[in-house]
């Protein structure tokens, strides 16, 4: 159950994440900007249930789970301006993988499609 809730996350945040580089494939339609759209409200919990969902998950897939980990901390960079004690680490780690913020995104639906499977 928890791998199949993992499974969502990523693809849901990996939509989220690679939105920018999704929107140059799909041409017209929009279809992935209206998923994204029906997505972003719940933006917090996608990435707080990636990073608590992989850490269950830990040594299932230890490097799948790594890249939910970030993806879940990008997804969240948002949040850490409310939370004072953990805010220079994580803003800065959240910085540091912001060029990275569209690959991420792809590979996590990409592991969320294996992780289906």
């Amino acid at each position: 159950m928890i791998e199949l809730l993992l499974a969502i996350a990523n693809i849901s945040g990996g939509i989220l994440l690679g939105l920018a580089t999704l929107d140059k494939w799909d041409g017209e339609s929009n279809f992935f900007n209206k998923i994204a759209g029906v997505l972003a409200p719940f933006q917090t919990a996608i990435g707080v249930g990636l990073i608590i969902l992989a850490i269950l998950e830990f040594w299932d897939g230890f490097l799948l789970n790594i890249v939910s980990i970030l993806g879940g901390i990008l997804l969240l960079t948002h949040v850490f301006g409310k939370v004072p004690a953990l805010e220079t680490g994580l803003r800065k780690l959240s910085d540091k993988l912001m060029p990275f913020k569209a690959i991420i995104g792809i590979a996590l639906i990409v592991i969320g499609i294996i992780q289906l499977f």
